[in-house]
């Protein structure tokens, strides 16, 4: 097995793309690639999934301790013959002063040795230096080797390779050259969505084309290989696979351009618990699927208002299905979609209209990172003072908020709906900014399934929008 971490000396380095190409690059060779991202993150893991050609997992030591993160890398690396860790933001950068919370900590944690992506433009000799400090800050970081990205060209290459082998005993694992084709375009949360990219697998491909010809795979592999099994931690193993669960109920789950931000690991608990997941597209449905339940996630309805709005007869259904009591998750995106409108660059949009407030785009993060939220008396699967651990990224707020409204959290550390509360409770939906994780402690999907299973068995009789059995 090889695995490794690969980080960067700070944000914005290129580090993803180098990732997706990596992973790309070696799957193309027939090795089974498994992805990890580290963070509270969506938009990688769907590029570092298309990838691999397996789903990415997060682990966020914020929101899990260190024996959660040391089984769930275990119990994943099964039958992996690469396990690839994509950090975020800087090798040593992250909340905690101390750097418990680092890209540098969960290396440690999962014994990983590092692959530091270095955007070279503008440096020459001066890299020397850098990669030394990198090394010295803390020495029980294993640095493998560098990839040099956003290369000048060869004379750029060689001054920087020969900086390095004279003054370090870091090898060069490769240099990419600083090529247009080969950037993904960003948004104000990061790159553009999978999802939303036209030529997903055109684009994969030329990260692949271009990692495989300017990174040398077989010294990376070699500097990576291990024959330890990955770390379990202390936690009781569980399977990779659970049996299957005979599905208690089906719950609809928006996948299209608009909404995708999914974790992987939520959804397969969801499975897990019972549900049936069945996928539905608010961009072309023109009614929803016969389903117990919804869970529209994150994402950017923003960017499809013009096509949400103009798919009236899906949206008329949606309201009138809440309104007969259909429950209802929402996160973030999917809490923009079910309010009157959005508004973004002097245009307003209709949406759904089922909460009585309308969303307005701000060029400026309202809410963006991690939160600690408390389950209020009005949350629906809960019990009150529950306290759990979440995250939220969104430049949207909202205005015209009915006074009267229901909420399910109080926000003790970040911003949510109002800066005190997040969580709208209406009727049988729970629509908020807050993204929550299935990690130990807080499994939401199982609690969700309980949830609906109760709606479904004591409040759909003669509800036409339940699929009632």
């Amino acid at each position: 097995m090889h695995r490794f971490f690969i980080s960067a000396t700070h944000r914005s380095s290129g580090k993803t793309t180098v990732s997706i190409g990596l992973a790309a690059a070696l799957a193309a060779r027939g090795i089974e690639v498994q992805p990890f991202k580290k963070g509270p993150d969506y938009i990688d893991p769907m590029w570092l999934g298309e990838a691999a050609g397996r789903a990415c997992y997060n682990l966020d030591p914020w929101l899990s301790g260190a024996d959660e993160i040391r089984a769930a890398f275990g119990r994943r690396a099964r039958g992996a013959e690469v396990c690839l860790v994509e950090g975020n933001t800087g090798l040593h950068d992250g909340v905690s002063l101390d750097g418990s919370d680092s890209n540098a900590a969960v290396a440690r944690m999962l014994d990983l040795p590092v692959v530091l992506v270095i955007d070279a433009r503008g440096m020459t000799r001066g890299i020397a230096p850098l990669v030394l400090g990198y090394q010295a800050f803390d020495p029980t970081i294993r640095i493998a080797g560098v990839i040099l990205n956003r290369v000048g060209g060869k004379r750029h290459e060689a001054k920087l390779r020969a900086a390095l082998e004279h003054f370090t005993r870091v090898p060069v694992l490769g240099a990419i050259p600083d090529l247009p084709e080969l950037a993904i375009d960003e948004r104000h949360l990061g790159l553009v969505p999978s999802n939303e990219a036209g030529q997903v697998a055109a684009h994969v491909a030329r990260l692949a084309a271009a990692v495989a010809a300017h990174v040398d795979l077989d010294r990376l592999l070699a500097l990576t290989e291990t024959a330890d099994a990955p770390p379990q931690g202390t936690l009781p193993a569980t399977p990779l696979r659970r049996p299957p669960v005979r599905p208690r109920v089906r719950i609809g789950i928006a996948r299209d351009e608009a909404f995708g931000f999914y974790y992987a690991e939520d959804l397969e608990a969801l499975a897990a618990a019972g549900a049936e997941l069945v996928p539905f597209d608010t961009l072309r449905d023109a009614a929803l699927p016969a389903v117990d339940a919804l869970f529209i996630g994150g994402g950017f309805p923003e960017m499809m208002a013009a096509e949400l709005e103009a798919n009236t007869s899906l949206r008329a259904g949606l309201r009138r299905a809440i309104e007969n009591g259909l429950p209802v998750y929402a996160e973030c995106g999917g809490l923009m979609y079910l309010t009157r409108s959005i508004r973004w660059k002097e245009r307003n949009h209709e949406m759904v209209g089922a909460l009585p407030a309308d969303t307005v785009m701000h060029k400026k993060a309202v809410g963006r990172g991690y939160v600690e939220i408390e389950a209020t008396a009005d949350h629906p699967w809960l019990a009150p003072g529950t306290r759990v651990r979440a995250h939220e990224f969104h430049h949207s707020g909202l205005d015209n908020v009915s006074p009267g409204l229901a909420y399910a959290w109080t926000v003790h550390r970040g911003h949510g709906i109002d800066g005190a509360r997040d969580g709208i409770r209406y009727r049988n939906v729970l629509a908020a900014y807050c993204h929550l994780r299935s990690v130990l402690g807080a499994d939401w999907p199982a609690r969700f399934v309980a949830y609906v299973d109760r709606c479904r068995n004591e409040c759909c009789a003669g509800v036409p929008e339940f699929a009632c059995g």
